[in-house]
């Protein structure tokens, strides 16, 4: 199915204008063709004019169901007795075949997303039947060719290695053809949702939730150091190009993707919150330790190029471990005065 435009003729003015201005000489008309004939002077053509304003009164507003209004950046598909004829696209005040009707599945579906076209029921008329209330509901059947964001719930995926993790993310995504939204799939917006939901899946299980060794997320058979926390413009684009690849063919465009929501688990939260603070701990020792052997170092060869003390091999083990406890503790130092010989 491809678009169609049906109509850049915006002539909606114009037989609004003329059918106000046929009324109005039609009730003209009958009135005084029943004078006419009532006083009997040309009482058959009076006759015949009366019963020509009479029928246009009666089916004369019939022309007013072809008038369709457009806003900027809206859509109208149109069928004429199930066949379609084309697509009302840009802003202005049309005149269509009144036998035309529009039609979108996704009218009045209403997704965790910005505004669409009308904000779902635009109309509900309130009819008395048998005592009781029979609501009769009228959709607006106009498409949004506007950027529009979907935020898709929260969803609990596995990553890479097998930790289950909750993940959000929020689509920005538009209509570029409105045929194909509207005949090729049952309903855009639900299809949409449901590749999102696929898509989604798909990527995070390729990546770890942090940077883990001997993980290949590329695909090319290097262990690299991607991951869904340390990638998040990689793996939005990942998500991006794979959301398009699916809903092409439902005239749709993925402008952009991006992870909202990122955290383990509930279940095994607390676990990866211990494993991050022992891994952290574990840096910053390693951190201290190459300090203090650097300071300790430096200690020993500032010694010795000024001559200030001449130590032996066991003073300078003696005096290594004690620098080291120092540098390397988690308290401050308790200093102990020697005040005998240094052997």
């Amino acid at each position: 199915m491809t678009e169609k435009i049906y109509t850049t003729r915006k002539n909606g003015m114009a037989v609004l204008l003329l059918t106000i201005l046929l009324y109005l000489a039609a009730i003209a008309g009958l009135v005084f063709g029943i004078i006419m004939s009532d006083s009997g002077n040309g009482s058959g053509l009076w006759t015949f004019v009366t019963v020509i304003c009479g029928i246009w009164i009666a089916l004369g507003w019939f022309p007013f169901c072809g008038l369709r209004v457009l806003k900027p950046q809206e859509a109208l598909v149109l069928t004429l007795f199930g066949k379609y004829v084309g697509t009302l696209k840009g802003d202005g005040f049309y005149y269509v075949n009144p036998f035309c009707t529009a039609v979108n599945p996704a009218a009045g579906t209403k997704l965790r997303q910005s505004g669409d076209v009308g904000q779902g029921n635009t109309a509900a008329a309130m009819l008395k039947v048998s005592g009781g209330d029979a609501v009769y509901t009228m959709t607006d059947k106009r498409i949004s060719l506007k950027i529009m964001t979907l935020d898709n719930a929260k969803q609990k995926i596995n990553d890479c290695l097998g930790n289950p993790i909750e993940i959000g993310i929020a689509v920005m995504w538009k209509v570029v053809d409105t045929a194909k939204a509207v005949f090729s799939v049952d309903n855009y917006k639900e299809y949409l949702s449901l590749q999102c939901d696929t898509a989604l899946r798909n990527v995070v299980r390729l990546y770890p939730y942090d940077v883990a060794p001997n993980v290949d997320t590329t695909g090319d058979g290097i262990a690299d150091e991607g991951s869904l926390r340390g990638s998040s413009d990689v793996v939005a684009n990942r998500i991006k190009d794979e959301i398009q690849e699916r809903v092409r063919n439902a005239g749709l465009e993925i402008v952009e993707a991006r992870i909202t929501y990122l955290a383990y688990a509930p279940e095994i939260a607390a676990a990866m919150l211990q494993r991050q603070q022992a891994s952290a701990v574990v840096d910053a020792r390693k951190l201290i330790v190459d300090g203090a052997v650097g300071m300790v170092e430096m200690a020993l060869e500032e010694l010795s190029r000024k001559n200030v003390v001449e130590l032996d091999d066991e003073r300078k083990a003696v005096m290594v471990s004690n620098l080291l406890v120092v540098l390397c503790g988690n308290h401050d130092a308790q200093p102990v005065v020697n005040s005998g010989s240094l052997y």
